[in-house]
């Protein structure tokens, strides 16, 4: 039998699952969140899972969901278009300083991250760089369009929040790949108007499907069908929210750059190998000859030759990678390793002595604040690359130097 490609699992009075999971953990909770996802009636041909899969909101994190004329917010989350994005410079480590607290010092001044917002968060826009404000002004009339139907979105911090990281799992890197070449990584998403957005049509899908709750394995598999009340209105929302954070990495990723630039006193090239891409999204594609609604909920589109991000955990390596377009996996890899426990295990379990001893290596906060992220929170990130080797191939391989959480 090949030790690689997926696992299938038969279910009962559903579509079956493969799982992309050979050597991983799979937690029985995530097991009981696919089977409930699996069973419902617009699932398409299967469910693929990727290595990094754990529990969810409603459908597990690290899966991908084709649909056929319905939708399940909640699958998608909120934080709606989160991803990553990399990009290779003309430096190479011997151009670094030894001391790299002041590049992390700087980074953090450039970057509105975590609670440091200040001003910015109080909605002073003045405080704002004049090309958030441009971006801002091309995203603003199609969000205008969608707050004249649902007006409560108007109240969220979409303009505020453009060209901020955030917090939790949100960070930026500057890392060298296996040539000692510079990269500069963030991963980031559509922040308070995403987060607003999602649980709104969470809440008005529940609202939809009130008398039919109770025939549902988990209510955060409310759907909308298609043609309904608010499936149109939902996937012109979510788009914009994935346009909202594709520019929120853009501005962040020039200001690391300019950031970078002023310490090292130096110009050099920024963008010679670039990759953006979503791992919380939707999108209409065409996938054994049909057109279908894919969901990647904590996944990474790998169509043939398709660059995208692995990142590690704070520690240990990340990837660039090339898709192999699996079609059974819907072209679609990991966006991740995945967590092995909640932060708030991650908590009781660690402390600060092993989060000094886990990040030696890297110039980041070392701090009880960052002790839900610690790398031996995630999947062994080599255990994720080799269960996915029929998906990916690795171009890049990147360790971090320096790390900026949220």
């Amino acid at each position: 039998m090949h030790d690689h490609g997926p696992q299938l699992l038969d279910v009962s009075g559903g579509k079956p699952i493969k799982l992309w999971t050979r050597g991983v953990p799979v937690e029985d909770a995530a097991r009981r969140q696919l089977l409930n996802t699996a069973r419902m009636p617009f699932i398409f041909k299967h469910l693929a899972v990727m290595p990094d899969v754990h529990l969810g909101k409603g459908s597990t994190i690290g899966s991908v969901i084709p649909t056929l004329g319905a939708i399940i917010p909640a699958a998608v989350g909120v934080d709606i278009g989160c991803g990553m994005v990399a990009a290779r410079t003309s430096l190479t480590a011997c151009d670094l300083p030894d001391d790299l607290h002041r590049l992390r010092s700087a980074i953090e001044r450039a970057v509105p991250h975590g609670k440091s917002f200040g001003k910015r968060d109080r909605g002073a826009w003045d405080q704002v760089p004049a090309a958030t404000d441009a971006a801002w002004r091309a995203l603003a009339g199609r969000f205008r369009a969608i707050c004249a139907k649902h007006p409560r979105l108007e109240k969220s911090n979409h303009r505020v929040h453009l060209g901020t990281l955030g917090g939790g799992n949100h960070f930026i890197e500057l890392c060298l790949d296996e040539a000692d070449r510079v990269w500069l990584m963030l991963h980031s998403g559509s922040r308070g108007v995403g987060n607003a957005i999602g649980n709104l049509f969470i809440e008005l899908a529940q609202a939809d499907m009130r008398q039919h709750l109770a025939n549902l394995p988990d209510k955060d598999l409310a759907y909308f069908e298609e043609g309904s009340r608010h499936f149109a209105d939902y996937l012109e929302a979510v788009g914009w929210a994935q346009d909202y954070a594709r520019q929120n990495r853009a501005l962040m990723l020039q200001a690391v750059i300019a950031a970078t630039r002023q310490v090292l006193g130096r110009p050099f090239e920024a963008q010679l190998e670039a990759v953006d891409c979503h791992h919380n999204y939707v999108q209409r594609e065409r996938h054994f000859g049909r057109e279908v609604l894919v969901t990647r909920k904590g996944a990474v589109s790998a169509q043939h030759g398709q660059l995208g991000i692995i990142p590690g955990s704070m520690g240990t390596r990340s990837y660039i990678v090339r898709g192999l377009g699996n079609a059974e996996a819907f072209c679609s890899c990991s966006h991740g390793a995945g967590r092995v426990m909640s932060r708030s295990q991650a908590k009781q379990r660690f402390d600060l002595a092993d989060q000094l001893r886990a990040t030696a290596h890297v110039e980041c906060r070392k701090d009880k604040d960052v002790i839900d992220e610690i790398p031996m929170a995630y999947k062994d990130i080599d255990a994720v690359m080799a269960a996915q080797r029929d998906l990916v191939e690795v171009v890049h391989s990147l360790r971090q130097l320096v790390c900026v959480k949220g």
